[in-house]
């Protein structure tokens, strides 16, 4: 099994290089998506949630309002440490599971947000960084999330530097131009991997 850590800044589109390597035969395992699963309702991550930020963090459904609770933490570090110590254990988990189900000669793909700042770098045997100009990162946000540029660049300044997810990188996915030339580099990165994983 070959772990991969893929990572990149939101923005960055590295969601759409996970979903193009899951259609080479990737097995994708998205830490977004599992960070989403345990805060559902009825879950006792959404309870731990509610007890140490308020009922205010709900929405009339009883989901988790993910926006409120973003303007919460993302303006405050402690804060955001503390929902981390929440969620992470819980993904942490589950992500172990989904590990444990896969193939013995599987190319696992970790879909990992905040794997530079929180140094996961040496668990993966190779990582993979999608990269893009905080400008245009900027612009995505607002364009396909209608993110303020307020939120968007305090989105950026709550994770890791660009030099600094660049610098734990083994390959670089660069995802500034087209989506043609996207998928070229993601073949390229795909024909790395599995050369890597036959080689053991």
């Amino acid at each position: 099994m070959l772990k991969v850590g893929l990572t990149g800044g939101i923005g960055s589109g590295k969601s759409e290089v996970s979903g193009r390597l899951a259609k080479l035969g990737a097995v994708v395992i998205d830490a977004d998506k599992i960070a989403r699963e345990v805060v559902e309702p009825g879950t006792p991550g959404l309870a731990r949630i509610v007890a140490v930020f308020g009922e205010h963090v709900l929405r009339a459904d009883g989901s988790l309002d993910r926006e409120r609770l973003g303007s919460i933490v993302f303006a405050d570090p402690d804060r955001l440490a503390t929902l981390n110590g929440i969620v992470h254990p819980l993904v942490g988990e589950r992500v172990a599971g989904l590990q444990n189900a896969a193939a013995d000669d599987a190319i696992v793909v970790y879909d990992v947000p905040l794997l530079a700042e929180n140094k996961l770098a040496p668990m993966y045997d190779v990582v993979i960084v999608v990269d893009a100009d905080d400008d245009l990162r900027i612009r995505r946000l607002a364009e396909r999330r209608g993110m303020a540029e307020t939120d968007a660049r305090a989105r950026i300044a709550a994770q890791a530097r660009r030099e600094e997810r660049l610098a734990v990188a083994d390959l670089v996915v660069p995802n500034e131009g087209s989506l043609e030339e996207l998928q070229a580099r993601v073949d390229e990165v795909w024909d790395h991997l599995r050369e890597r994983a036959a080689r053991g």
